[in-house]
């Protein structure tokens, strides 16, 4: 009796490097109503690739959040022979949907866009200024108010370092632990626009928005240094100021 050999699939990993305006998106990953990037990539893919495949990202951005580069990575038995022509390809169905591939790179299959990750950079972008936005529309908060920049950094220093972020924590967030910590934030002001960046291996879901409503209360003088202080350590969510809008948030780098 001869028993036949069976074939072993052979799979490739490619990591991708996304750039999005997040405003028309109900966020990254698929959802049962509604347009998700993970969703609109995936589709494209399964397209060009003529087989289905799972794109698995560094993190799942909200609704209305925008990214500079999103990391993430699909499986395939295709070998890509031409990345510069696959990627043209990718962006001319994505484009139009102001999505676009800046980059992909052939991964080992040990490699994982979300557990590999050893930090994420986050941006928040303020438009100081009485008049609203109008090239920037739904890329930053607005506020009219001028903001005490030297107050909302001595609040940052404050976050920094490894602590309880419950306080910033969403209700629906299933992290097991609300312990991170935060390595660096950076804020300056740029003309109009007020630039804040953190830096940390995770965050909580909301935290960072939730982190920039507590500081724009500071920045605004809505509360002092101390009782910025005491709300933080306090552990408890319903103490937190509103969290800032989403569509002055960006994913703005993954580091691995």
């Amino acid at each position: 009796m001869v028993h036949k050999l069976k074939k072993v699939q052979v799979l490739y990993r490619y990591q991708i490097t996304i750039e999005y305006v997040g405003t028309d998106f109900k966020g990254f990953q698929i959802q049962k109503k509604g347009t998700t990037i993970q969703k609109l990539i995936q589709t494209v893919l399964k397209k060009i690739l003529k087989e289905k495949v799972k794109l698995l990202a560094s993190g799942r951005t909200d609704a209305g959040v925008h990214a500079n580069g999103q990391s993430a990575h699909f499986d395939t038995t295709k070998k890509i022979k031409n990345i510069n022509k696959f990627i043209h390809s990718l962006n001319f169905f994505l484009n139009k949907k102001l999505v676009s591939i800046k980059e992909i790179k052939n991964q080992k299959l040990t490699f994982h866009s979300r557990y590999s990750a050893k930090e994420r950079i986050y941006k928040y972008q303020i438009l100081n200024r009485l008049a609203p936005p109008s090239i920037d529309l739904n890329r930053v908060m607005h506020i009219r108010k001028k903001l005490d920049i030297d107050l909302m950094k001595k609040g940052a220093n404050k976050l920094l370092g490894t602590h309880d972020f419950s306080t910033f924590q969403a209700s629906n967030c299933y992290s097991k632990s609300p312990i991170r910590t935060l390595k660096k934030i950076n804020i300056k002001k740029k003309n109009e626009k007020i630039i804040i960046k953190f830096c940390s291996k995770s965050f909580l879901r909301n935290q960072v928005r939730s982190m920039v409503g507590c500081l724009i209360y500071l920045g605004q003088k809505k509360w002092s240094l101390k009782k910025f202080e005491n709300i933080f350590k306090s552990k408890k969510r319903k103490l937190c100021a509103p969290p800032a809008n989403s569509q002055g948030l960006y994913l703005d780098r993954v580091i691995y």
